[in-house]
């Protein structure tokens, strides 16, 4: 994508943002997608094919696609909840991703439900919801060693950035032991913001940039201005902030506007 797009989706905005990395010639392994299910319903969706793995690119789409299908099969089921279908996409993702043969994706995923929204992942690409003043009501543990570590409180997040083993991911879509973390649902106040986002955007800026660009102003604008300074971090490596070259995907929902 050149620029952000930006879409509505049950009662809220969203602008979605993916573009390969800047040092590869190879397809952008990252995919996202805004799923509409009526004027009060939505899914977020980000995934990021395992770098180093093959068919990353393909890993990543399959698992939206097949997690896409999952859903809109069971909004016509009465006696379906979005929940359970959502977590049938995972499952049959999962198998989907493992008969790839070697491939692997993350899959982070918000359900949106009028003012009320729940997180469901597996991997490290992260989900966060900040309210308007920059308060994080919610910030989802990245599925890896390092993630655990700054969890636990035994690396803080500077430490975390330029971790050795900051890249190895625990738990992804097409491994046999493949487990979903499903959140507690939140409810959202009036321009509460929604971040899902692949690790392009967490390894060039820091998560008080993020907010910074997030938590208020024009949605479009302002996630233009992340996407763009994440961006230059990656071509302009050294200094004193974060660098490092990757596909760059996310999805900021803002409630309520």
């Amino acid at each position: 994508m050149d620029q952000v797009e930006v879409c509505a989706v049950a009662d809220a905005e969203a602008a979605v943002f993916s573009s390969r990395s800047p040092d590869k010639q190879t397809p952008n392994e990252d995919a996202a997608a805004v799923i509409c299910i009526n004027d009060r319903t939505g899914v977020l969706v980000v995934a990021d094919g395992m770098g180093g793995l093959p068919a990353g690119e393909e890993a990543s789409s399959l698992a939206i696609r097949t997690l896409r299908e999952s859903i809109l099969h069971s909004t016509g089921d009465q006696d379906s909840s979005l929940r359970a279908a959502i977590l049938d996409g995972f499952e049959a993702a999962n198998r989907a991703v493992g008969e790839l043969g070697g491939a692997a994706t993350t899959l982070a995923v918000v359900e949106l439900q009028d003012n009320t929204i729940r997180p469901y992942h597996v991997g490290d690409s992260m989900i966060m919801v900040v309210g308007q003043r920059g308060k994080i009501k919610l910030q989802t543990v990245a599925h890896s060693p390092v993630g655990y570590a700054v969890e636990a409180g035994f690396l803080d997040e500077a430490e975390a950035m330029y971790h050795q083993q900051r890249h190895y991911v625990s738990n992804m879509l097409g491994a046999s032991d493949m487990h979903i973390t499903i959140g507690s649902p939140i409810e959202l106040a009036p321009r509460d913001t929604i971040l899902l986002a692949s690790d392009g955007l967490l390894d060039n800026l820091h998560t008080d940039e993020i907010i910074d660009c997030i938590r208020k102003g024009d949605l479009q604008q302002q996630s233009t201005r992340m996407a763009d300074l994440a961006q230059s971090r990656m071509a302009h490596p050294g200094g004193d902030h974060p660098s490092k070259a990757d596909d760059l995907t996310f999805i900021a929902c803002r409630y309520g506007v």
